[in-house]
């Protein structure tokens, strides 16, 4: 478990269910992905993230407030595993909010903290951030994290559909 001045990062726990299945699966929320999340997606993805967080001490944690215990998204660390992507095994910091707690803070605050314990906790040299290069919110929270653009890096994501505008993807990188 980590903490900020405002947030928890730790862990999802079983009553984080509910709201984590409601936010994956608010169009909103995943507009810049090609698709929402069914229960039973959002069940195995938070089961594959707790998997991650104690196999490599780190991972997208839950993020909850800390004046009110709410459950507002994730955010964290996470080795890129999906080999048909170009940066398979680099390390990703990255976010997802319920709409409730956009505009508020949070995702830059929790990845600023996450990049922190990337780098002086884990010792990586360099974190990386992606996205659909439609997500200019997720882009303006790289920006504030300092981090940098790398053209050289961008990509067509492999699973997104051709004619979808959610294909090339954008990066961003922070070094240690």
């Amino acid at each position: 478990m980590i903490e900020t001045e405002r947030l928890i990062l730790r862990a999802f726990r079983e009553a984080d269910g509910e709201p984590w299945a409601a936010m994956n699966a608010d169009p909103a929320v995943m507009q810049h992905f090609p698709a929402t999340l069914s229960r039973e997606e959002a069940d195995a993805a938070m089961e594959r993230v707790n998997r991650s967080i104690a196999e490599h001490g780190v991972g997208f944690w839950a993020l909850e407030r800390k004046a009110d215990g709410r459950f507002l998204g994730f955010a964290g660390l996470n080795r890129i595993g999906h080999e048909d992507l170009p940066l398979f095994g680099m390390w990703e910091v990255g976010w997802r909010l319920a709409r409730h707690a956009w505009g508020q803070g949070y995702a830059s605050e929790a990845g600023a903290t996450a990049l922190s314990y990337g780098f002086d906790v884990k010792g990586l040299d360099r974190i990386l951030a992606y996205t659909a290069v439609t997500n200019t919110p997720s882009e303006a929270v790289m920006q504030r994290l300092g981090m940098v653009r790398a053209t050289e890096m961008d990509f067509d994501h492999p699973r997104v559909p051709d004619e979808s505008p959610l294909k090339r993807h954008i990066v961003y990188v922070k070094n240690g």
